[in-house]
């Protein structure tokens, strides 16, 4: 078993701001652990723009934000891993992963941060009536797709939610050469930012279809179309409503989950509207000398945003390994 005063689990944007701000609080042993074959997180599948306005007060690309953070982590010496899953963590901070190339790796800490994130909801999630065929992904899963491996996952594309990343996928489809239908939201109000609708549906002539769901989908092998329909104030399907849309790709933009898997084996305490664990201003949970910080804590709607807290959960951190 190796040992670290502080281990950070999670490599993206809330787990890079919480290591660097440690390290500049004085804390110098440190280790990052991120499951992903790279540091960055989210950040490295996202090359559109709106990024760093808060924290570098100029405009980036999500992909250069992460690549800032990751050169000031080498830069500082921080020790990582990667393609390191975490699979358990204990009340005596010690830490079990598994790495590939080394097998399992045991780490003993002094002080904890929990920076893994947060995961898209699934179909499974909705209840939508229908078959299963192929064609149905949520956004990120379509983003990756065609920002990183270059593979368009379909040509006539409907969206359900409106929420910012199924904004930004409506527009990347379309430039990619796709026929984006129509993004539909079962709130009268979207979700996502005021300037991602108007640079993303409204610039591209992309229908928002508000108060509207999908209620069933359409084919064997392949998704053949949806069933769209509007809501009442109760968000119930409408009767005689009902609008069949033809369609090969199906997006899910439904919400973001934290992913909290690992925190639910602590003796923290858990808030059902975040879905993410309680922590004080400092970041740091009922448990003492475990901290969070980023999307596992709540959803934040910007990566400034995310930075920000975890610059404080990894001052808060270096203050607690020095009482």
């Amino acid at each position: 078993m190796i040992a670290y005063d502080l281990v950070i689990v999670g490599g993206g944007p809330a787990g890079l701001a919480a290591a660097v701000s440690a390290k500049e609080n004085g804390v110098d042993s440190i280790l990052i652990l991120e499951r992903e074959n790279r540091l960055g997180g989210i950040l490295n599948q996202c090359i559109h723009n709106g990024f760093g306005l808060h924290t570098f007060q100029e405009e980036l690309t999500g992909t250069e934000y992460a690549y800032r953070y990751i050169q000031k982590v080498k830069e500082l010496g921080i020790d990582y891993k990667v393609s390191a899953f975490v699979t358990d963590i204990n009340v005596q901070k010690q830490i079990t992963a598994a790495v590939r190339g080394e097998g399992l790796l045991e780490v003993q800490a002094n002080a904890i941060i929990l920076a893994m994130g947060c995961r898209e909801r699934s179909r499974g999630a909705l209840n939508i009536a229908g078959t299963r065929p192929a064609g149905i992904f949520s956004a990120g899963t379509a983003q990756y797709f065609v920002n990183v491996l270059g593979i368009m996952p379909g040509k006539e594309v409907v969206i359900l939610g409106s929420g910012d990343i199924g904004l930004i996928m409506a527009r990347r489809m379309t430039l990619e050469g796709a026929h984006v239908k129509c993004v539909a939201e079962i709130l009268p109000k979207s979700g996502g930012l005021q300037r991602n609708i108007v640079q993303c549906l409204e610039d591209y002539d992309i229908p928002l279809r508000l108060s509207h769901t999908v209620i069933e989908i359409h084919g064997e092998k392949r998704l053949t179309g949806v069933t769209l329909a509007a809501v009442d104030e109760k968000l119930k399907s409408i009767p005689g409503t009902e609008e069949y849309i033809p369609c090969d790709t199906l997006l899910l933009s439904v919400g973001l989950i934290p992913e909290n898997e690992l925190t639910r084996q602590l003796p923290v305490t858990m808030l059902p509207e975040t879905k993410g664990p309680k922590v004080d201003a400092g970041m740091q949970t009922d448990l003492p000398g475990v901290f969070a910080c980023g999307n596992v804590v709540r959803v934040y709607d910007l990566v400034d945003n995310v930075s920000a807290a975890a610059v404080v959960a990894g001052r808060s951190a270096a203050e607690y390994l020095r009482e």
